[in-house]
C-alpha cells in the first residue's frame, strides 16, 4: 500500500489553519516519549500531553503548599467540573450518577462487591449466576470468580469467536452463553458483564444488542467494562441502558494514571441496594486526586484538534485500519476483525512462519509452506503448554523492542477455532499456515506511519532470516507470571517443528 509524501511525515490530523493544532506542537506535547521506540500499545498504558502534565502538576503543587485549604475550597467544585464534563460526554441524565475512580477493574470490584451483598429472598437466588465473555480483562475475571465464589454463586464465561467477521457471531454465541447460565439456577442470572472494546484481541462489541439481550432474558443486573472506550468510540450511556458503565480516562483520554469514570444508572424500585455514586467520590485525605481534577485541561487539549475528541476518534479508527490492512497485505495474512468492528485498535494476523504456536498439524502442499510441528508430552501438565507458549508471544514482543525499537502487545489463543459441525475455521496465511498469533496495534495522534513501517520491516527481516519464535534472544526477558513456573522439574516438552526453511529439534524443560 503506498502512502504519499506527506502522510509518511506526518499524521492525517494536521491542519494548515491556526486554531488547529500543528503536526510540530503535537511532537511537542509528546516530547516526553522516548523516541527511538515505535509505540504501538497506546492501549495499554494510554499518553498524556505535556500540557495535561503541567495541569496534574499544578494541582499536586497546590495541595502540597496548603492542604487544608485545597481540600476544603479547592477539591470540592474540581471534582465537580470534571464529573459535569464527564456526564455531559457519556450523555448521563444528572452528574450523581458520575463518579471519578481509579480505574476500570476497581469498578468491577465495586460492582462485584454490591451483587454478592444483595439480599437473597428464596433458595434459587441463594446460587446466582453471574455471566462474563471468556475473553474480559484478567483482573476482572480474576475479582469475578472471588466475590462470586464467596457469596455461593456461580460463573459462566461466554465464548468469544475470533477471528470475528460480524456482530451476527457474537450475538449468536451470548445467547447460547446466556442459556447455558439460565440453566443452572432456574432462569435466574444476577449479572452480566459486558466488554464494549474487548483488550486482548480487541473487538468492538455491539454492547447496545447485548445489554438489550439482557433485559429480554431477565439478567437483573448489566455492567459494562468500556476501559477502552471513552475517546475511541461516542458513549451514549442511556442508549447502552446498563446499570453501570466504566471507562478508564488514562488510556485514550489524555488523563494521567490512573483514573476512570463509573456510571451508575438511577436505581429502579425493584433492585435493593443501589451503588451510590457519592460513596466513592471521598477515599480519604491522604491521597492525590489531581488525575481525577485535570479532565477541564484535557477537554482544551481535545478542543486544538479538528473535530475535538469525535475528529480524533474518526482519524485514529481510520488510521489504524489503514496501518492494519497494510500490514496484514505485506504479511499475507488477515485482520481479526472488519474494520466496523474495532475502534482504535485492531488485530492483525502474524505469519505463521514465526511458529509462535503449534496448533496446526496439516501439511500443505503445492506453492503452499509445508508447516508441521508436533509435541511429545512427558509428564506434562495443561499449565506446563500454556506456560510455554506464553513465553513464546512475550519472548515475540521483547524481541520487538530490544532488537527492533517496537513496542507492539501480542496475542495468541492455544484452543483450535471451530465451526458447530466440529469443522475448523481457523484462518490461514498466504502460504497456508495456520494464523495462530496475532499483533494487536493502536493508533494515538503522535503516531505517524513510519511507526507501523518499522514494525512491518521487523516481521518481514525474521521471516526473511527463518527466525522462528524459539530462536529469538530472550535477554532481559522475565516470565509474565513467575508463580506459574512452580512445575515439577520432571515435566518436558519435546517439540519437532519443520517448515520449508529448515527442520529443528529441541528439549525444553519446563521447570
Amino acid at each position: 500500500m503506498e502512502m504519499d509524501e506527506e502522510r509518511t511525515r506526518s499524521p492525517t490530523n494536521t491542519n494548515n489553519k491556526n486554531r488547529i493544532i500543528s503536526w510540530p506542537e503535537i511532537q511537542q506535547e509528546f516530547s516526553h516519549h522516548q523516541p527511538s521506540i515505535a509505540r504501538l500499545n497506546n492501549g495499554s498504558f494510554g499518553c498524556c500531553p505535556s500540557s495535561v502534565l503541567a495541569a496534574h502538576h499544578s494541582f499536586q503543587l497546590r495541595f502540597l503548599r496548603h492542604p487544608d485549604a485545597f481540600h476544603l475550597h479547592v477539591l470540592p467544585s474540581a471534582l465537580l467540573r470534571s464529573r459535569t464534563i464527564l456526564a455531559r460526554l457519556i450523555n448521563a441524565d444528572h452528574v450523581d450518577q458520575i463518579s471519578l475512580i481509579d480505574n476500570a477493574t476497581t469498578a468491577a470490584a465495586l460492582v462485584l462487591q454490591h451483587i454478592s451483598r444483595l439480599p437473597r429472598n428464596d433458595a434459587a437466588s441463594a446460587s446466582f449466576v453471574v455471566v462474563v465473555l471468556d475473553c474480559a480483562f484478567q483482573a476482572v475475571k480474576k475479582s469475578l470468580h472471588a466475590y462470586v465464589a464467596r457469596a455461593g454463586g456461580s460463573v459462566v464465561e461466554i465464548h468469544l469467536p475470533f477471528p470475528v467477521r460480524s456482530h451476527r457471531q457474537i450475538i449468536a454465541e451470548f445467547r447460547k452463553g446466556l442459556e447455558r447460565a439460565k440453566s443452572l439456577n432456574g432462569g435466574k442470572i444476577r449479572l452480566a458483564i459486558i466488554d464494549h472494546i474487548t483488550s486482548m484481541p480487541s473487538v468492538l462489541i455491539p454492547v447496545r444488542e447485548l445489554v438489550e439481550i439482557c433485559r429480554e432474558e431477565g439478567v437483573e443486573q448489566v455492567f459494562v467494562d468500556a476501559a477502552h472506550a471513552l475517546g475511541t468510540v461516542p458513549i451514549d450511556v442511556k442508549e447502552i441502558g446498563a446499570d453501570f458503565y466504566v471507562s478508564n480516562l488514562h488510556k485514550w483520554f489524555f488523563c494521567p494514571p490512573s483514573v476512570a469514570v463509573l456510571y451508575c444508572r438511577e436505581s429502579n424500585n425493584n433492585v435493593p441496594m443501589p451503588i451510590e455514586s457519592s460513596l466513592f467520590l471521598w477515599t480519604g485525605t491522604s491521597r492525590d486526586y489531581s488525575a481525577q481534577l485535570v479532565v477541564p485541561a484535557v477537554m482544551e487539549f481535545v478542543n486544538r484538534f479538528e473535530g475535538g475528541i469525535e475528529g480524533i476518534m474518526k482519524r485514529n479508527h481510520d488510521n489504524v485500519v489503514e496501518m492494519g490492512k497494510m500490514l496484514a497485505n505485506s504479511w499475507g495474512t488477515i485482520l481479526g476483525s472488519p474494520p466496523h468492528m474495532c475502534a482504535s485498535m485492531i488485530m492483525v494476523g502474524l505469519p505463521s512462519r514465526l511458529c509462535i504456536t503449534t496448533d496446526d498439524h496439516a501439511s500443505r502442499q503445492g506453492r503452499h509452506t509445508r508447516f508441521f510441528m508436533k509435541f511429545t508430552l512427558l509428564y506434562l501438565n495443561f499449565k506446563a503448554v500454556l506456560i510455554f507458549f506464553s513465553m513464546l508471544a512475550s519472548r515475540l514482543r521483547t524481541h520487538l523492542r530490544e532488537c527492533f525499537g517496537v513496542e507492539v502487545p501480542i496475542y495468541y489463543d492455544p484452543a483450535t477455532a471451530r465451526d458447530d459441525d466440529g469443522e475448523s475455521r481457523a484462518a490461514r496465511d498466504e502460504d497456508g499456515g495456520v494464523i495462530t498469533a496475532y499483533a494487536r496495534i493502536s493508533h494515538q495522534i503522535y503516531n505517524t506511519v513510519d511507526d507501523y513501517h518499522k514494525f512491518r520491516d521487523a516481521i518481514n527481516q525474521l521471516v526473511k532470516d527463518g527466525k522462528f519464535c524459539k530462536m529469538l534472544s530472550t535477554e532481559g526477558a522475565k516470565p509474565y507470571n513467575s508463580s506459574w513456573m512452580a512445575l515439577d522439574p520432571l515435566t518436558y516438552i519435546f517439540v519437532s517443528c519443520t517448515t520449508s526453511h529448515g527442520s529443528c529439534v529441541e528439549v525444553l524443560p519446563v521447570s
